[in-house]
């Protein structure tokens, strides 16, 4: 199974992730480090509230990253 990919978005002081593949999954803190940590935690729970609730977990579809620089 591939990884879930996660975006990473820096707006002034304030640094979010989320994860394409999980709806939901989300995270927000002060600094990249930060936000990294917590969607690193928010991953594996929401997977498990996911499966108490019964709803099927998809599969990752995330085979790369790339990022593209603006002209």
């Amino acid at each position: 199974m591939n990884g879930y990919a996660v975006v990473i978005e820096h707006e002034g002081e304030s640094w979010g992730a989320y994860v394409p593949d999980l709806p939901g999954c989300v995270a927000a803190g002060s600094s990249r480090a930060e936000v990294e940590r917590l969607i690193r935690e928010a991953i594996p729970l929401h997977l498990q509230a996911m499966r108490e609730h019964g709803e099927e977990v998809p599969p990752a579809t995330a085979e790369g990253i790339i990022v593209v620089q603006p002209a």
